[in-house]
């Protein structure tokens, strides 16, 4: 059923003296697309400053700040309003063999998630496991993408704050643990090494049986090119297909290309950070 959500998020930043020169990106504005519309924006930074806006290389929506005068502290802090719907392509049913991505039919440009990047790297092991999970190779883009991800879910534990926010796949890999990015990246290499293409999707998930007091955050999970159908989202975390509870921010190759928000500045660094979200049902 259709849902409208209002999602609010705070990061704040404490430095250790003050700093200048603070460069920033921030992908925190929800898209517009077949699947949910941005009703509503608001963006506030303190100290004040301009905002510019553009699109980046993987037409994602980016809000750019800049602040030289000393400051010894950073808030951005967003308020979406997110209408989201069914998918309206209903179910994924027929063969997608992986022959059908040569077609002159398909329009595309999904070869950048074909091949490794920043943080996922298609390595000799990760290759040899995908084997096993799929020992007779990929007959079929999306099913076999399903028991990757599900195999992603069976066989990682979900523990917060075992990685950060640096971690590579290839660590999560070998501990086995992590929380819904190192599940993302992980199901996106496993996806790539078997010639299937996948993408990182930021943004947020609504729980509805939320318990008091639980911690919200940001979350991420992966989308598999399907030729004629289009992109289609599995969370491996949640060991599920991506519907109206899903908010998307942004995506890219891995969270390298899409950090909600990311920056630099000139100073002795960071003393605190403190980052709250929030996703409840809109009145």
């Amino acid at each position: 059923m259709p849902l409208r959500l209002r999602v609010q998020h705070l990061t704040h930043y404490a430095y250790h003296g003050p700093v200048t020169d603070s460069y920033n990106d921030l992908r925190l504005c929800p898209v517009t697309d077949q699947l949910q519309r941005c009703v509503d924006f608001k963006l506030e930074v303190e100290p004040a400053t301009a905002v510019q806006t553009y699109m980046d290389f993987y037409f994602n929506r980016v809000d750019h700040f800049e602040l030289h005068e000393p400051h010894d502290f950073l808030r951005i802090r967003s308020e979406s309003l997110v209408e989201t719907v069914p998918d309206g392509r209903g179910p994924v049913t027929g063969d997608f063999p992986v022959v059908m991505l040569d077609s002159v039919e398909v329009t595309e440009n999904y070869f950048d998630f074909l091949t490794d990047s920043d943080f996922v790297s298609l390595d000799a092991e990760l290759w040899r496991e995908a084997v096993d999970v799929l020992p007779g190779g990929v007959t079929d883009l999306w099913r076999d993408a399903l028991s990757l991800g599900r195999h992603v879910h069976d066989t990682f534990v979900y523990e917060t704050a075992s990685t950060n926010a640096g971690t590579r796949m290839t660590e999560a890999l070998r501990t086995r643990r992590g929380v819904c990015q190192d599940f993302a990246h992980v199901m996106i290499a496993l996806c790539r090494s078997q010639g299937i293409p996948a993408r990182y999707v930021s943004g947020y998930f609504f729980n509805d049986s939320r318990q008091a007091g639980e911690i919200e955050a940001s979350h991420a999970w992966v989308e598999v090119f399907l030729p004629g159908f289009g992109w289609k989202g599995y969370d491996p975390t949640h060991r599920r297909e991506s519907d109206t509870r899903y908010i998307k921010l942004a995506t890219g190759r891995d969270y390298g290309d899409i950090r909600p928000v990311s920056g630099t500045f000139r100073g002795k660094g960071t003393r605190e950070l403190k980052v709250e979200a929030s996703i409840r049902l809109a009145e």
